[in-house]
């Protein structure tokens, strides 16, 4: 096992170097001039910057070849006249962002909780109702209970996710009254922000329950039901698919058979002996799901007007602001690899097998 955790933990920073210079890559299609605005001007005014491009691109190395501007980028650089080491990556500084007008790290820092509150409601919902709902369509195979399942999932999986997202805003928000876009109407966005609530983890659902605000969470919970149910309608019928066919195989093998054969109850062989077998390849499938949430929010919450990163990437993207959009990528792609790195050793955890791979 440690073999294995390690060859995994070895393949990750390469990964992570491999999508850095991919990023920069980007970054360099910018002309030294437009990455001068980008990055190391925010605090300057506009006439400030008029006059000193050219002794910003000379103190900033601007101009020089790739591979070094690269490694300026990932360590920064130190300023000639104070000494001080400006910008890197690695140093936690993604460039400035013109349409948060912030630096691109503050904006990840106060986006990133709506999402993950978000992604929190969709994913867990949506991967219990896929394993059960798998598990029970596997056990009745060509059922009516079963052929309904799988159409339900097809027809989830088949509509975009913009066009279910309407659907649901102007049936239950335009028609109904029930719920609202946005994430918190405005007198509950005022207790939020007041003194007498404490945000402990930014994250409105639980921080009303910690702070005993019934009404806040309430809220927090209208809010947040139709963008996670979008989401969680576009990845339930993969993992539904993935779950009703894994189990269908592992039902189909000798041990299952041989248990069957000694009189053992149906409810116990698939409780304890299919259905541990056939989470692994659920198991994988659901964490890349999860991990990957992040690429699937953005249309959500363009949609609900919900206030995370998604809806601010769009954004940066409308304005052309390069570098939000590359600080927020490689913040994506960091998150991925080292979410696909949990999966990976989760997995040889639930099946010793794979450590011999």
């Amino acid at each position: 096992m440690f073999n294995y955790i390690l060859r995994r933990l070895l393949i990750t920073p390469l990964l992570l170097l491999g999508v850095s210079m991919l990023i920069f890559s980007v970054i360099s299609l910018m002309t030294p001039l437009h990455r001068a605005q980008a990055m190391f001007t925010s605090e300057l005014s506009n006439q400030a910057r008029l006059r000193d491009f050219d002794g910003l691109i000379q103190k900033y190395g601007l101009d020089e070849p790739v591979y070094i501007q690269y490694w300026n980028w990932m360590v920064g650089r130190k300023d000639p006249e104070s000494g001080e080491i400006q910008g890197g990556v690695l140093r936690g500084n993604l460039g400035w962002s013109q349409v948060g007008r912030s630096s691109v790290l503050d904006v990840i820092k106060r986006r990133s909780p709506s999402t993950l509150e978000l992604i929190l409601w969709s994913a867990i919902p949506m991967i219990v109702l896929s394993i059960w709902l798998g598990v029970k369509s596997a056990v009745n195979q060509n059922k009516p209970i079963d052929h309904i399942l799988r159409i339900a999932a097809i027809t989830g999986w088949s509509i975009p996710t913009f066009v279910l997202g309407f659907v649901l805003l102007m049936y239950f928000s335009v028609q109904l009254h029930l719920l609202a876009p946005g994430r918190l109407t405005l007198d509950i966005k005022q207790i939020v922000d007041s003194a007498e609530f404490t945000q402990y983890t930014k994250l409105y659902t639980i921080d009303a329950l910690l702070n005993l605000r019934f009404d806040v969470f309430v809220d927090a919970l209208k809010h947040i039901v139709l963008p996670a149910a979008t989401l969680a309608v576009a990845n339930f019928g993969f993992l539904y698919r993935v779950t009703r066919f894994s189990m269908l195989e592992t039902l189909g093998q000798e041990y299952i058979t041989t248990a069957r054969s000694k009189g053992l109850p149906e409810e116990t062989i698939i409780r304890e002996h299919a259905l541990p077998n056939a989470l692994n390849p659920v198991i994988t499938v659901g964490g890349l799901i999860l991990v990957g949430f992040l690429n699937n929010v953005v249309i959500t919450e363009v949609v609900f007007n919900f206030p995370g990163l998604g809806i601010f990437l769009a954004n940066a993207a409308i304005s052309l602001d390069l570098i939000s959009v590359a600080g927020i990528t490689l913040f994506s792609s960091v998150v991925l690899i080292i979410g696909n790195l949990f999966v990976d050793i989760l997995y040889g955890v639930v099946d010793p097998r794979v450590r011999l791979d």
